[in-house]
């Protein structure tokens, strides 16, 4: 008798239980029907021979038992595979793939459609495995991309949202999920053209961005899918890449030409230190030794120069390891001389990060900050707090401020007299590396720039 090796009681939501066991009785009735003229013949036989009234009452007694049992087991050999049927369809329909019917085999009809219901189990138990295989990749996928994505049900509620939405919205999933796209300050972008670029600033971040929406159905029911592309980002990388390349081949051409220029220089000047002065050549002889050392002074200059463009072109990746943000402030602070800084000291944090390159960052903005605030006689701040996720350093100046913010993170471009123009380019490449950005802009009370480095708190030790 095939017999399934779990039990489960059959599943009845959409048929009649009335008929059901009409079905049940109707074999009932047929089984006795099967026995019922050899019975009566047997009894008839029984009743009007010459028997004794014991012998007759046992026997009828036995041909009933034996009647009604075979009629019985007629029944349950019809009803009990029907039921193992039912049980393993109802386990599909479940989404347990794991119970098999047993003498399921080729050479019977109930055996050939036991093993197809076992075969059907085992495809949907492989697509099922696949899909959520598929599910698991895509979910992964779309975690580890850079871009933002958000899916919205029809009622506008956000139902997921990746790892860039996160830094982009400066939220964590938990706290996103759930709410409608007003709330979070994404229901403008779930109309009007697609795809299309827009400048925004968003709490992660602002720049220039690429909006894409498309619809897609779940349960039936229509969502729409936001991705959001920063291309400032994309187009910063390939900035600096091109910088790169110009930086090397400029230093590599330069370089080439200021060794021996240099060489040259000093070896004229001890020519013409060796050399014996004639009367009236001393003025000539003096003129030469400062053009000489002009030229040579120069070269020093200028190779030093393009030694500090070349740190654009092999900044290496950072190299994590505890840094106390409290710890790292107040030593880059402290290595400025020309003013004072004040420390507005943050809720205490230790972050994944490589610490030099971020106390050179620091470095290069408090600089600037001091700079600016030296110019009016102002004063510099630097604090730092955590921000859904995120931690924020600032630097505060109290100087003329910025009107001019394009240019600021192109090389080579400066407003200082002696200044190089990589120390911004530099910072940001360090602060982007760190999967973190670096902006300038207006403090919002007083004058003055403020300068804010944003490292996300997914890296936090």
């Amino acid at each position: 008798m095939p017999l399934t090796t779990g039990h489960r009681p059959p599943i009845t939501e959409h048929r009649s239980p009335s008929r059901a066991i009409r079905y049940e009785r109707r074999i009932l009735e047929i089984a006795l029907a099967v026995g019922l003229p050899g019975s009566t013949v047997a009894l008839a036989l029984l009743w009007t021979g010459d028997h004794s009234a014991k012998l007759q009452w046992t026997l009828t007694a036995f041909v009933s038992v034996g009647w009604l049992a075979l009629a019985l087991a007629l029944r349950e050999r019809v009803v009990r595979p029907l039921q193992t049927i039912s049980n393993m369809l109802a386990a599909l329909r479940e989404g347990d793939f794991s119970i098999r019917a047993r003498n399921a085999r080729m050479d019977d009809a109930l055996g050939l459609a036991l093993l197809e219901v076992n075969e059907l189990s085992e495809t949907l138990r492989q697509q099922r495995l696949g899909a959520l295989e598929a599910t698991a990749l895509l979910r992964t996928v779309m975690m580890e991309i850079d871009v933002a994505v958000f899916a919205f049900d029809e009622h506008n509620v956000l139902r997921l949202v990746n790892r860039g939405g996160e830094r982009l919205l400066a939220q964590a999933e938990e706290r996103l999920v759930g709410q409608r796209s007003a709330a979070i300050g994404l229901a403008g972008f779930l109309r009007g053209d697609t795809p299309r670029t827009i400048n925004h600033t968003f709490p992660g971040g602002a720049g220039r961005w690429e909006l894409r929406r498309s619809t897609f159905r779940q349960r039936g029911r229509e969502h729409q899918l936001l991705v959001i592309a920063d291309l400032s980002r994309a187009l910063r990388e390939e900035e600096r890449v091109a910088w790169q390349r110009l930086v090397r081949v400029l230093g590599h051409e330069i370089n080439n030409s200021l060794a021996p220029i240099k060489s040259i220089a000093g070896s004229l000047q001890g020519m013409l230190a060796r050399r014996p002065t004639a009367n009236g050549d001393d003025e000539i002889d003096e003129d030469m030794k400062q053009g000489l050392s002009v030229i040579a002074g120069r070269s020093e200059s200028l190779s030093r120069f393009m030694s500090a463009y070349a740190l654009l072109a092999r900044l290496p990746r950072p190299r994590r390891s505890d840094v106390d943000v409290a710890e790292l402030v107040h030593r880059a602070a402290l290595l400025e001389t020309r003013l004072k800084i004040a420390i507005h000291g943050g809720p205490p944090v230790a972050i994944q990060a490589d610490g030099d390159q971020l106390e050179q960052l620091l470095i290069n903005i408090i600089r600037n900050a001091v700079d600016a605030s030296v110019e009016t006689g102002g004063g510099v701040t630097i604090g730092w707090e955590r921000r859904a996720g995120w931690l924020e350093i600032y630097v505060d100046d109290q100087g003329p401020g910025i009107s001019e913010t394009s240019n600021l993170f192109v090389p080579f471009f400066t407003t200082k007299p002696e200044g190089s123009g990589i120390g911004l380019v530099l910072s940001r490449q360090i602060a982007e590396a760190h999967d973190g950005t670096l902006a300038l802009v207006k403090r919002a009370e007083g004058p003055g720039t403020r300068a804010v480095l944003r490292l996300p708190l997914s890296i936090e030790s």
